[in-house]
């Protein structure tokens, strides 16, 4: 619980909310922001076992953290290895928003007052479609030309 309560108190402190109008930067926040919150939960957990499950842990650490890593840095690597301007466009803006809410319902999906596995499979469909948006959009890039640099 310390190491988790001290990311998100030095992640509070990075003023992530300043990082909104950047989409590239802010979902580095939020990334980092599912590790401390994974690993206060861990903590909860182990303290109070009925308090939370154990698979919500790991899927805070897993899909929340971890997805949203995975995607910050192949979303922004593959802007850059291509020659593209580091700027997100709209289909970044909305797979960062559908591995955002795909971890949160799987992570919440044990307390949330509906059907458990229909939350489970929109989680899934969620997080998962967020792949699905960078192999759709970044794929075409990484497999063709770079675009043509301007004069000089």
């Amino acid at each position: 619980m310390a190491a988790g309560a001290a990311l998100l108190h030095r992640l509070g402190r990075w003023r992530g909310w300043a990082t909104a109008a950047v989409p590239l930067v802010a979902i580095l926040h939020l990334g980092y922001g599912w590790l401390g919150a994974g690993l206060l939960l861990h903590g909860l957990g182990t303290l109070w076992p009925d308090s939370i499950g154990r698979l919500a842990t790991l899927h805070a650490l897993t899909a929340g953290a971890i997805g949203t890593m995975t995607l910050a840095i192949m979303t922004r690597a593959t802007l850059g290895h291509t020659g593209r301007a580091l700027t997100a466009d709209r289909a970044t803006v909305a797979l960062y928003a559908l591995v955002q809410l795909g971890a949160a319902l799987r992570v919440l999906a044990p307390v949330l007052p509906v059907d458990y596995r229909s939350v489970l499979s929109l989680a899934a469909l969620l997080w998962g479609g967020a792949f699905m948006v960078f192999v759709g959009h970044y794929g075409p890039m990484l497999l063709g030309p770079r675009p043509a640099s301007g004069p000089g």
